[in-house]
């Protein structure tokens, strides 16, 4: 009878599970933005360097996803416009702003890029679970769909 508890070195070990654990986030990611993209709105741009950038509309806001590539220490960032900039009482607007991030934002944030509002969330790839990147996406999606309206109504330009 054979014995199938051969001893395996490390390496050979560690290798197995790099390949049994190993993620495809372009996939888990693409599957994600299917499952929430709204009227086939769903694009993506691939550069040469590895990078990836997806855009798709969910209600009323566009989000963006940027996978900067696929090792451990690229990123994933998922970001969207909730308000454009210059903005009626930017004091009170910034108070309001740092009070859902204080309370409502979970592991996004409000932020500024480019005189643009924000939703925005980013984390290393490294351990990285589909789960996780499920979640980033849809917190994302789903804080800046429900507060683009009230802070355009409330603080938007006149």
């Amino acid at each position: 009878m054979t014995n199938y508890q051969e001893a395996l070195n490390d390496e050979t070990l560690n290798a197995f599970m790099a390949q049994t654990t190993s993620i495809n986030h372009v996939e888990v990611i693409e599957n994600v933005i299917d499952s929430l993209e709204q009227d086939d709105s769903a694009m993506v741009s691939h550069s040469p360097e590895g990078g990836y950038l997806w855009k798709f509309k969910y209600g009323s806001v566009e989000v963006f996803v940027q996978l900067t590539g696929t090792s451990d220490e690229d990123t994933i960032t998922v970001w969207s416009v909730v308000l454009k900039l210059p903005a009626k009482d930017e004091p009170k607007l910034l108070r309001h702003l740092l009070e859902l991030n204080c309370s409502s934002t979970y592991e996004s944030r409000f932020g500024i890029i480019d005189n643009q509002v924000v939703v925005i969330s980013t984390r290393t790839l490294e351990e990285l679970s589909p789960s996780e990147v499920s979640r980033l996406i849809t917190i994302v999606a789903t804080i800046a769909d429900n507060n683009d309206e009230a802070l355009q109504s409330q603080f938007g330009a006149a």
